[in-house]
């Protein structure tokens, strides 16, 4: 009976060349799912207008590739799984909220999230608002967390370290940055800081001889100069006619703080008997500054308040068209009403 005899280089041969055909193929089947799944986060997600997404804290990967599933802007998140697998420093995605643009792809979306580059909200504060009007106009604001609502004005000035009980005339009038759930507390104390700022440096810069005992005072000052005019070039001026009568204990006699002293009852028309009405805020009343700002003053005004312009003017009345009239007598100036007013009528 003949033996069998077993060729072992042929049987290793074969099975060398079986593995090296199945390492290659596994080689090929990685390349051919590495460069598709390269293509795939190329191609631009299913969204065709802009929209917000929210990759809340602790979010992993893997629920984040369904979340784009369930929004509809991928179809399945095979491919994106895949993709971060040869490129795992992609799959650090850091929560926030996101802005996703119109035909963004899956690529930029990733870079996106990986920067933690959030979207930037935006709130501005208008000059010549109220204290109480940058409160409502936060309060309607979608995106921030509210802890203000509600509270008494002398509760957030003491929030806000701010001396007075009444924090009027201490925000900054500008626009301010955020991302989703910043707080209201946090914006206006900004909006704080940036006030003080400002107003040191013009203090440091100020003119000689100003009728101001403080800061606070010019900052008071600088509030009536932004509710009389509109007109940033008109600033110096005006104020020159309230540094005039202090300097000359005149009284100020400004409509805007009369206004603010009414409050509510004010229907957009001022009374002889509004005029005669004693209120801290009442200057036709009262002598000297009122005891708070009246709104918030922006930059051209607080520069005006402590760089008047040099004038001999005491009076100045509207034209009617936005500008101002402006006299250094009270003959002239009740010429110039009686124009003016005739011209209104």
């Amino acid at each position: 009976m003949k033996k069998k005899f077993i060729n072992l280089p042929l049987l290793v041969s074969r099975t060398l060349m079986t593995l090296t055909v199945c390492t290659l193929l596994s080689i090929l089947a990685v390349v051919v799912v590495m460069i598709m799944s390269e293509m795939k986060v190329q191609q631009p997600l299913a969204i065709k207008q802009a929209e917000f997404l929210t990759i809340k804290p602790g979010t992993s990967f893997n629920a984040f590739s369904k979340q784009l599933v369930n929004k509809g802007w991928l179809q399945e998140r095979f491919w994106l799984r895949s993709y971060v697998k040869f490129n795992p420093q992609d799959s650090k995605i850091k929560s926030g909220t996101y802005q996703v643009q119109a035909n963004m792809s899956t690529a930029v979306l990733l870079n996106l999230v990986v920067s933690g580059k959030e979207h930037q909200f935006s709130i501005t504060f208008i000059e010549g608002s109220t204290f109480k009007q940058v409160l409502a106009q936060l309060a309607q604001h979608p995106h921030i967390t509210h802890q203000l609502a509600n509270l008494p004005l002398a509760t957030i000035a003491k929030k806000l370290s701010i001396e007075q009980d009444n924090p009027e005339g201490w925000l900054f009038p500008e626009t301010y940055a955020f991302t989703q759930n910043t707080t209201d507390l946090s914006i206006i104390k900004r909006a704080y800081e940036k006030m003080q700022s400002v107003l040191e440096v013009q203090w440091h810069n100020r003119a000689e001889n100003l009728p101001y005992k403080s800061r606070y005072q010019a900052l008071i000052m600088a509030s009536i100069i932004e509710k009389e005019s509109g007109r940033h070039t008109e600033h110096p001026r005006i104020s020159s006619v309230f540094v005039n009568r202090l300097n000359k204990k005149m009284r100020l006699q400004t409509d805007p703080t009369v206004i603010y002293g009414l409050g509510e009852r004010y229907q957009g028309d001022i009374t002889y008997a509004h005029l005669r009405e004693k209120t801290a805020y009442n200057t036709y009343k009262i002598k000297g500054l009122p005891p708070t700002p009246i709104a918030l003053p922006g930059a051209q005004a607080l520069r005006a308040a402590l760089q008047p312009e040099l004038s001999e003017y005491l009076y100045f009345v509207s034209n009617g068209e936005g500008e101002h009239i402006f006299s250094k007598n009270l003959a002239d100036h009740n010429r110039a009403v009686t124009k003016y007013q005739r011209k209104k009528n």
